[in-house]
């Protein structure tokens, strides 16, 4: 692939998965991920790790910003964090046995269902001391994080997506602090995700790495400012936007892709 054309798919793909990094918590990957196995000559688990490791620097900023603006608390994402972490490593080592045109579309649905959802029903809010059982909430919150970290290293995409359901839909967060919490627990998904995706599927191209990772950097710091400076409504219907815009952009892409195979 020529250069420019790499820095342009690069760009492209760091500004989308930034933007829905920032805004919506989700995978860098997500977007990533499809956009290098249609454009980048990249086989779709190194694409995948490209897009985890893009991730790192990305929730990373992003989480500091909410943080600074009080939307984020890392005590009660810690259980949810060593559940995630634990299955994004199981994930990924599943993931290494699946074929490409598996992994570039399995996510895309549900990413789809879950920005329906945001849009149609936007500003839902349910404190998080809402649950009396806390036995209940306990077990709720290991088994949505067990799932949620399998699905990160499994397709590497929908990781931030489900992980944005589970904290609004059945843990009851404020889309702010959901948006937070996401992308502190995709910081350390994301780390140990795209490791484990270098480890198996060895190193890629280095150029396209290091460029989806600033791209994708720069961006998801813009897009977390102007997320927390939004209303709750607004962020909700911002993130449900992405999310049907990103699914079905990548379907187009993929349905494209593989009809001129």
């Amino acid at each position: 692939m020529e250069i420019l054309v790499k820095v342009i798919v690069c760009f492209l793909a760091g500004a989308g998965a930034g933007l829905g990094t920032g805004f919506a918590g989700m995978s860098a990957a997500g977007i990533i991920g499809p956009m290098l196995l249609a454009f980048g000559g990249i086989n779709a688990y190194q694409a995948i790790g490209i897009g985890l490791i893009s991730d790192v620097l990305a929730s990373a900023v992003s989480a500091w910003t909410y943080k600074k603006h009080g939307n984020l608390n890392i005590k009660k994402a810690l259980v949810l964090l060593t559940s995630v972490l634990v299955m994004t490593v199981v994930g990924s080592y599943v993931a290494s046995f699946l074929p490409d045109k598996t992994m570039g579309s399995m996510s895309q649905i549900g990413l789809l269902i879950i920005g329906l959802k945001f849009v149609i029903k936007p500003g839902r809010k349910i404190k998080e001391t809402s649950h009396s059982d806390e036995k209940s909430g306990l077990i709720k919150t290991i088994i949505g994080g067990c799932l949620v970290g399998f699905i990160c290293g499994f397709v590497g995409a929908g990781g931030g997506m489900m992980l944005l359901f589970v904290l609004t839909s059945i843990l009851g967060y404020e889309i702010h602090m959901a948006v937070g919490t996401s992308v502190f627990i995709m910081t350390f998904t994301a780390l140990i995700g795209g490791t484990s995706h270098i480890v198996i599927g060895g190193v890629p191209d280095i150029l396209t790495l290091v460029l989806c990772v600033i791209f994708t950097l720069i961006w998801a710091r813009i897009a977390s400012l102007i997320a927390n400076r939004s209303s709750e409504k607004v962020l909700c219907r911002a993130a449900g936007i992405i999310m049907i815009v990103t699914s079905l952009a990548t379907i187009s892409m993929l349905l494209i892709t593989n009809a001129q195979v």
